[in-house]
């Protein structure tokens, strides 16, 4: 991802909100050297200097704009891509919920009209060879029918940016079953059928399936079900976000998975994390933004 976007020799500059923390310092100051973007930070000047001075990080003409709190940083990183002066937002040491409300702002945000705001997040696993893409870690507690299908078509515009054309979608939930006591359930028969009549395109699409039978093609054998996904799936979309939220973090901690991420429904990329992710995943999301940019 990072070579196909260096590729296109075309730098993206990206507006930190409350650039305060050290991860954030290491990978803007990667993204910049490597010739990938150039940041804007914007937060307390001290802070930041002293951040990138204790982090050992260095930019030449390091950009930085005053802000005295996290919401007045992420409005003034919004308000830089709407005026054209950036062209990603990104979140740094601000808090989630003021961070969005800036992003989402029906006066001054960066919100599609009437679009559904989502997450899609690409994660390198060691033990598997292709990318798996997760929706919604971040944004939407309990996704009704409507959302669910925005997340599908979200994560297959992400996939074919990596060169996956026709993506196999998993629609989680605890077993393979069809069962009353779950929304999902319905759901999920209304979406693969409007797969099977082309509403949702480009997309291979099964569910409900449990995590063996997405992603482990020995489980499919052994339980005999039959399924299009056949254990091979490249996006994992979840019912709610207390069951992906847990999962995706769990992988990050126990598995040793990279992560880029991306909001879905803005105007422009919007990078939005954990404030306790690893440089590596932060400067990989960058690198995702200016892919999608």
């Amino acid at each position: 991802m990072v070579q196909q976007v260096l590729s296109l020799k075309r730098k993206q500059r990206i507006a930190v909100a409350w650039a305060h923390d050290k991860n954030s310092a290491a990978a803007v100051t990667k993204a910049a050297l490597s010739g990938l973007a150039e940041p804007v930070l914007i937060g307390k000047p001290d802070i930041i200097a002293k951040t990138f001075k204790e982090e050992g990080c260095s930019v030449p003409d390091l950009n930085i704009l005053e802000a005295d709190n996290e919401y007045q940083a992420s409005v003034k990183a919004v308000s830089l891509v709407v005026s054209g002066q950036a062209d990603i937002v990104m979140k740094g040491l601000a808090g989630t919920d003021k961070f969005l409300r800036a992003v989402m702002d029906k006066e001054q945000g960066i919100m599609v009209p009437g679009a559904v705001l989502s997450y899609v997040c690409a994660m390198e696993l060691p033990s598997i060879n292709r990318l798996l893409f997760i929706t919604d870690p971040a944004v939407i507690p309990f996704p009704d029918l409507d959302q669910k299908i925005a997340m599908a078509r979200y994560s297959i515009s992400v996939a074919k940016r990596f060169g996956i054309e026709k993506p196999r979608i998993a629609l989680i939930g605890p077993a393979e079953k069809m069962s009353r006591h779950f929304q999902s359930s319905s759901d999920y028969a209304i979406m693969c059928k409007m797969v099977d009549r082309g509403q949702i395109a480009d997309c291979i699409m099964d569910g409900p399936l449990d995590i063996f039978l997405a992603c482990d093609r020995d489980s499919v054998g052994i339980k005999g079900v039959s399924t299009p996904v056949n254990g091979e799936a490249d996006v994992l979309l979840f019912p709610s976000l207390e069951s992906s939220n847990p999962f995706y973090k769990g992988l990050v901690l126990f598995a040793g998975a990279e992560i880029a991420g991306i909001l879905q429904g803005t105007k422009k990329p919007v990078v939005m994390m954990s404030r306790s992710e690893s440089e590596k995943s932060k400067f990989y999301c960058m690198a995702l933004a200016c892919l999608m940019a």
